[in-house]
C-alpha cells in the first residue's frame, strides 16, 4: 500500500529538487562602471533596434562595425546582453530551425520602457 504511493511521491520530490533554478538576471555584474554600462547598453540597443531580431554572432559583427566603445570581447557583449535582458531592455526568443535552435534578440518596444520609467517616477514622487 505505501510502497506504490511512496515511490510516486519520492519521484516527484527528486524531480522537483533536481531542477536548476532560473538565474537572477537583475544581479549580473556588467564588469564596468554603471555609467559606462549604460552607454554600452544604449549603443547595443540601437544596433538591435535598427537591424531587427539578431542572433548573437550577427549582433557581435554589427557591434564591431558600429565601433561600440567599452566592449572588450564577444564574451563581454554576451554579459552585457544578459544584463540588458535583466533590465527588460531586450527580449530573447527561440527560433526552431529543423532539429536545431537559434536564439534571437529583439528590442522591446519603447512604450514598455517609458511606462516602466513613468511608474518609477510616479512612485518616487509620492
Amino acid at each position: 500500500m505505501w510502497r506504490g504511493g511512496g515511490n510516486g511521491v519520492a519521484s516527484v520530490f527528486v524531480r522537483h529538487f533536481s531542477r536548476k533554478r532560473a538565474p537572477n538576471l537583475r544581479k549580473i555584474n556588467p564588469k564596468v562602471p554603471p555609467q559606462e554600462a549604460a552607454t554600452i547598453a544604449e549603443s547595443l540597443y540601437h544596433v538591435i533596434q535598427q537591424h531587427g531580431p539578431l542572433t548573437l554572432p550577427n549582433t557581435w559583427n554589427l557591434a564591431k562595425e558600429a565601433n561600440i566603445n567599452g566592449l572588450n570581447s564577444k564574451t563581454h557583449m554576451k554579459l552585457m546582453l544578459k544584463w540588458m535582458r535583466g533590465r527588460n531592455m531586450l527580449k530573447q526568443f527561440c527560433h526552431h530551425v529543423g532539429s536545431s535552435k537559434k536564439f534571437m534578440l529583439s528590442a522591446l518596444p519603447e512604450k514598455t520602457q517609458i511606462n516602466q520609467a513613468g511608474k518609477q517616477l510616479t512612485g518616487s514622487q509620492d
